[in-house]
């Protein structure tokens, strides 16, 4: 990959009007076991990958008790605690645990509370930088569960307040009891499902964080990310991360990985200027569903 090449977008991004961050952060849902299920296999290289991500200058790191459950965080504050100046930690809570690759959905204000509570006491935190609700929870009325993130925000428990996987709809309802500072949905350059709630976010100075960014499977998106990283010296995840920061300048990626090279290389796609008619090309893989 060239020295010379300079990113064309902007590597940074305000969260909330007040924590400007880098825009490649870093998602610390794979430091835990298998099925996102107890300790991680590696102890060590899981405190080497956190440690190394601020040494590249991640200062955004997203997290949720969900993931081990509890182990991620109890993992991040082992490492990085007493944490740097400017490092923003977002984590979640709305999911319940039952084994591996199980997540039932709980955002009960009794949940929300205790997952809160609990999430502060592993991250050693008094207030977290931005608390994310996992998932809108069909049994619960929405109301009463922004009800309680309007609450424990007055408290001062949590600075900004973030959804994930929710439609355009729910943020507007969101955003009459709270300000919506992010949004977390699947998002890749071969699944565009969201495009309406990604528009939505940058028209609204609310951030995008998309989660599965390489989503796997499908073999057209993999040949032509392959084809074009061969131009860059570059590998397929990072030519879709590339596309990403490219796509909108709200977007904060999150690459999860377990290994300090994964990591390298993960941090190394924000240095990649993709040219116009490549990104025109991955535009074409998925093209944007039509507004509705």
């Amino acid at each position: 990959m060239s020295d010379t090449t300079k990113p064309t977008f902007s590597p940074t991004y305000t969260l909330g009007g007040d924590l400007t961050i880098n825009r490649m952060g870093y998602g610390a849902m794979r430091i835990t076991g298998e099925g996102i299920w107890g300790p991680p296999q590696d102890h060590d290289e899981s405190i080497r990958v956190l440690k190394r991500s601020v040494e590249l200058g991640i200062n955004f790191i997203d997290t949720a008790d969900s993931y081990g459950p509890n182990v991620s965080e109890e993992l991040i504050a082992e490492a990085l605690h007493p944490y740097r100046a400017g490092l923003v930690i977002g984590t979640k809570g709305g999911l319940l645990r039952t084994g591996p690759n199980q997540w039932p959905i709980d955002a009960s204000p009794n949940h929300l509370r205790e997952a809160l509570e609990g999430s502060l006491t592993r991250l050693k935190l008094d207030q977290i930088d931005l608390y994310q609700l996992h998932r809108v929870d069909p049994e619960v009325p929405f109301e009463k569960t922004l009800e309680f993130l309007q609450e424990v925000q007055e408290q001062g428990l949590v600075k900004h307040i973030g959804l994930s996987e929710v439609t355009v709809e729910q943020i507007q309802k969101a955003q009459q009891y709270v300000k919506v500072a992010s949004v977390q949905n699947m998002y890749s350059v071969d699944n565009r499902k969201w495009e309406a709630e990604l528009n939505y976010t940058a028209q609204n100075g609310m951030a995008f964080i998309p989660w599965y960014p390489l989503s796997g499977g499908n073999q057209e998106a993999l040949s032509k990310l392959d084809q074009i990283g061969q131009k860059y010296g570059a590998t397929k995840q990072q030519i879709a991360l590339s596309w990403l920061l490219h796509r909108s300048p709200n977007i904060l990626l999150i690459p999860g990985t377990s290994k300090v090279k994964h990591l390298e290389e993960n941090v190394q796609a924000a240095s990649i200027a993709l040219s116009a008619e490549d990104l025109a090309e991955l535009e074409s893989l998925s093209p944007a569903p039509a507004a509705h």
